[in-house]
């Protein structure tokens, strides 16, 4: 057969497709928009930010091209630009003085440190702006863990009784969204009765009801300044990332005590998990787009492999493709800005 012949239809197209033609609404931009079915806006976005000790002081994070540490009168600024962007929230995480460390974490306990000073300072400048705190340890600790270390165990229910009394402490200083990212059994429960016996019955459980043994969360690690303070690894806290019927299990169990919305983290490698739970589960659920997410696309975006701006788009896209009612992601002040020049 010549290569120029050609191989004529048995049946047309329209035969083969029963004139079900797919492509008719992608013919142009205005079909497109008619018929999209997931869209990202501001109020989706949840922005994360580094806090650290002094005045006027910035750090950028070197694993993170764009990120910053930032000292409390700045994170004011930035939550100020945030809320002019329409950002409903943010997510606070503190670089604690390696002075103040110990094997227990016990400077989450300290109403005036670091994270509670910038959580009144913030809602003080912009009331409307909410704010998420997390009382897990590992920022506090001079191993790195997310919980007490005992004889080289990371014991639960002491760390249970010590996230519970921070969750309070961090209530009290003016959060609104209490987030446990610790993996304990039965903290979710517990900063629940707390929390209402204190008098902060209207203050949510975001729960990071699925938090997986990632290597995503290195450039995080180095943000908070506990990257190479980390004893061993945290696999008999973190979940399997193999699992996902356990997933669900450990959401469920954080739900019957009383969270009010659950977390997946890390985000894209587990889109899965988001989809099980959104619609297994039927209650508002949220990704993190974590840290080792986003230095992926900036270093590949810096290399010119990829354009950075339309793979930070589509991949926040596709975790509201899976259900995602929310996103925490460093990309928030920069898809704001996006989405309010587009507007």
């Amino acid at each position: 057969m010549s290569i120029h012949s050609r191989v004529p239809l048995v049946r047309t197209v329209d035969e083969i497709t029963g004139s079900r033609r797919l492509r008719r609404m992608r013919k142009a931009d205005w079909s497109r928009r008619l018929v999209q079915e997931n869209r990202l806006t501001a109020d989706d976005l949840i922005w994360p930010i580094f806090i650290m000790e002094g005045e006027n002081r910035r750090e950028p994070v070197d694993a993170m091209p764009g990120v910053f540490r930032m000292t409390v009168d700045l994170a004011v600024a930035e939550a100020e630009r945030g809320a002019k962007l329409g950002i409903p929230a943010i997510a606070t995480f503190p670089q604690i003085d390696n002075a103040l460390k110990d094997d227990a974490g016990s400077e989450i306990l300290d109403e005036n440190n670091l994270i509670n000073r910038a959580t009144r300072a913030i809602k003080a400048a912009v009331p409307q702006m909410g704010i998420i705190t997390d009382v897990a340890l590992d920022p506090f600790t001079s191993h790195g863990h997310d919980g007490i270390l005992r004889n080289g165990i990371i014991v639960n229910d002491e760390t249970v009784e010590q996230v519970t009394q921070a969750a309070v402490l961090q209530a009290q200083a003016g959060a609104d969204i209490i987030a446990p990212s610790d993996m304990m059994d039965g903290r979710v429960g517990s900063i629940r009765d707390a929390l209402d016996a204190t008098g902060f019955q209207d203050v949510p459980i975001m729960s990071y009801a699925t938090k997986f043994a990632s290597c995503f969360y290195g450039p995080y690690r180095e943000a908070i300044g506990t990257q190479g303070l980390l004893r061993g690894d945290k696999k008999t806290y973190y979940l399997d990332h193999a699992n996902s019927d356990e997933a669900v299990r450990e959401a469920e169990q954080d739900l019957l005590e009383g969270a009010d919305m659950l977390m997946v983290k890390p985000g894209m490698p587990y889109l899965d998990i988001i989809h099980r739970l959104k619609h297994e589960l039927r209650v508002p659920t949220f990704a993190y787009q974590v840290s080792g997410e986003y230095a992926m696309i900036e270093a590949a975006a810096a290399n010119g492999w990829i354009d950075g701006e339309k793979a930070m788009l589509e991949s926040l896209l596709a975790f509201k493709r899976a259900g995602c009612d929310g996103i925490l992601t460093y990309y928030a002040p920069r898809v704001a800005e996006l989405l309010k020049q587009e507007g």
